[in-house]
């Protein structure tokens, strides 16, 4: 059973001791992902929707770079650190997975990196 780390220069890069994603077994695990900005390494403003939309990018650009895409997702955990802002969430989330959504949970935390308010991790087919 191979492993492969996978990288892209179209997502923000690791800050920690992880990798973008880990590819094995026919799936891929991607690490979570806030809204940075991959050009700035800024956190993008815009509110929660604004904030979605760059995860679900940031997370689209790591499946490329492995060869898959947000099609073949078929988990997602997302990270609100509001859970009131599930509405929100939620509706700009929708935009990208319109038929045949993932499973999926949603989970209020108490914070999240550099003052986030979402983050999101999937796995998905390779």
């Amino acid at each position: 059973m191979d492993r492969r780390v996978i990288e892209s220069g179209a997502a923000p890069a690791a800050v920690g001791a992880y990798s973008q994603a880990v590819a094995g077994a026919g799936l891929i695990f991607c690490s979570g992902q806030i809204a940075l900005d991959p050009a700035t390494g800024e956190l993008v403003g815009g509110g929660v929707a604004a904030e979605t939309r760059r995860c679900l990018d940031n997370l689209a650009a790591v499946l490329e770079a492995a060869g898959s895409s947000l099609s073949r997702v078929v988990k997602v955990t997302a990270f609100l650190a509001d859970i009131g802002d599930f509405a929100e969430f939620n509706d700009a989330y929708s935009s990208y997975f319109e038929s045949d959504p993932p499973a999926r949970a949603a989970i209020g935390v108490a914070g999240l990196p550099r003052g986030a308010r979402v983050e999101v991790e999937c796995v998905a087919l390779a």
